[in-house]
C-alpha cells in the first residue's frame, strides 16, 4: 500500500457517518464569510470529473438578494399554478429567505462536449453539493441540499442568467444550526449489497 493509499482512521469516517442535513429554517447567522466560504469550496470541488471538464459553478445569494429571488420564484410559481392556493405562494416567496446564504451549484452541460456523457457531468455536479454539505459540517456551520420545482423550471433559471446548457444541481443553503439535527434511521449497506458472478448464480 502506497503512502497516498494508507488508511486514515476511524476519526474520519465517524466524521462522514456524523453527517446530518439541518433543515433550512434551523439555519442561522452567522453563514460563512468570504473566506469560510472559498475554504468550503476547496473541499466541495474535489469531486469525480471524468475529462476534468469542470462541469460547474456556484451563485452566491445572500442578504435582500435571497427575499427578490423569492419574490421571482413565486411569481413565476403562481403564473404556472394558479390553484395552488396561498400557503403555495408564502412558501415559495419565503424559499430562499430561512438560511442566510444560498449557494445555487450550476451544472453546465454543453451539448458540444460529447466525449464526456451528459448524465456523468450532472453527476459530477451533483457531487459537488454533497461535498459542500460535508465541508460545512466540518467546519461547524449546517447545509440542506434542496431542489424543488424551481430547480428544474427553465424561467427560474433564466431568472438566475443561466445559460442555455446549464442546469440547477441544487440550492444549498447553509448556516450555523439552530438546532441539532435529530438522526433518522438510515439503510443497512448489507441489505443492499449483492455478489454478481458470471454465471448467475
Amino acid at each position: 500500500m502506497t503512502d497516498i493509499a494508507k488508511p486514515i482512521g476511524d476519526g474520519a469516517l465517524a466524521a462522514l457517518d456524523a453527517r446530518r442535513s439541518v433543515p433550512a429554517r434551523q439555519l442561522a447567522e452567522p453563514a460563512p464569510d468570504d473566506a469560510a466560504l472559498l475554504r468550503l469550496l476547496r473541499s466541495a470541488v474535489r469531486v469525480p470529473d471524468h475529462g476534468k471538464r469542470v462541469p460547474f459553478r456556484f451563485l452566491r445569494v445572500r442578504g435582500a438578494a435571497r427575499d427578490a429571488l423569492g419574490e421571482r420564484v413565486a411569481a413565476i410559481g403562481r403564473r404556472l399554478r394558479p390553484d395552488a392556493g396561498q400557503a403555495a405562494f408564502d412558501k415559495d416567496r419565503q424559499r430562499f429567505s430561512h438560511a442566510p446564504l444560498v449557494l445555487v451549484v450550476v451544472a453546465v452541460l454543453d451539448p458540444a462536449d460529447a466525449a464526456i456523457p451528459e448524465q456523468e457531468r450532472l453527476m459530477t455536479a451533483g457531487c459537488v453539493c454533497f461535498a459542500l454539505l460535508q465541508a460545512a459540517q466540518a467546519l461547524g456551520y449546517g447545509g440542506s441540499w434542496l431542489t424543488g420545482w424551481p430547480a428544474f423550471d427553465r424561467e427560474v433559471m433564466d431568472a438566475l442568467r443561466l445559460g442555455p446548457d446549464e442546469r440547477i444541481a441544487g440550492f444549498v443553503h447553509l448556516g450555523t444550526p439552530r438546532i441539532e439535527a435529530p438522526e433518522r434511521e438510515r439503510p443497512d449497506p448489507a441489505a443492499l449489497l449483492r455478489e454478481w458472478s458470471p454465471d448467475g448464480a
